[in-house]
């Protein structure tokens, strides 16, 4: 088994919960796509990142069914573990900033997936959205048509930023639920043009900043678990 470390990404305060992050450092015993995509399936992480060249940040990205130009936990933890000033991914080079207790990267929203950001009108709506099987509806009436893909969040205290938020990717195969998902908290971001302090599936934290000319800055604490 090649070797990789594992993260947890978007920690809560007290370093709990966050989304688990594989990265391979030696990028290069695994060079070819269809064996890193291999990799990635077998660990089943949400995302795992290989490190082309540790020294520039030079990283490849895969979830466990399919490569990503751009993802937001695997930037900021892969930032974390490498201490580089930047990061290059297929999408774009990544602005990194450490801060204290918390890892930040300066990103662009069109580099994101795109999402479905739908706001519900309470915290208590989103933590009661479930995900049925395929073709079936939940009891609270929700298909799964129409929670795959979707980034749910409502406002817990609209004044101070903090927002209560649940991601469902939708992947065949993969993750049906993230528990922490930096790029589509970069989406909610630009799309709302303020900062914003997220809490994200059973505990995890990101808090981001908007920035000049269409950046926005997503950060988190990031655990090394293994």
């Amino acid at each position: 088994m090649t070797d990789y470390d594992v993260l947890r990404v978007f920690c809560g305060p007290n370093g709990g919960y966050g989304n688990e992050l594989g990265v391979v450092r030696e990028g290069s015993v695994l060079p070819e796509r269809s064996d890193r995509q291999e990799l990635a399936a077998k660990l089943g992480f949400s995302e795992t990142v290989f490190v082309d060249d540790p020294e520039r940040g030079v990283i490849d990205i895969y979830t466990p069914t399919r490569r990503l130009p751009f993802a937001g936990h695997p930037c900021v933890g892969t930032a974390w573990l490498l201490d580089v000033p930047e990061l290059v991914t297929p999408a774009g080079v990544v602005g990194v900033r450490l801060d204290g207790e918390f890892s930040w990267i300066e990103a662009r929203a069109e580099w994101a997936p795109p999402r479905t950001l739908r706001r519900y009108a309470s915290a208590a709506e989103v933590d009661a959205l479930e995900v049925p099987p395929p073709g079936e509806r939940s009891e609270r009436g929700v298909s799964s048509d129409e929670v795959r893909g979707l980034y749910a969040w409502a406002w817990e205290d609209e004044a101070a930023g903090r927002v209560r938020a649940r991601a469902f990717p939708g992947r065949a195969g993969g993750t049906e639920e993230d528990e922490a998902t930096g790029a589509a908290a970069l989406l909610l971001t630009d799309q709302l043009g303020r900062a914003l302090n997220i809490t994200q599936g059973r505990g995890s934290q990101i808090l981001t900043a908007p920035q000049p000319h269409g950046w926005v800055e997503v950060g988190g604490r990031v655990v090394l678990e293994r």
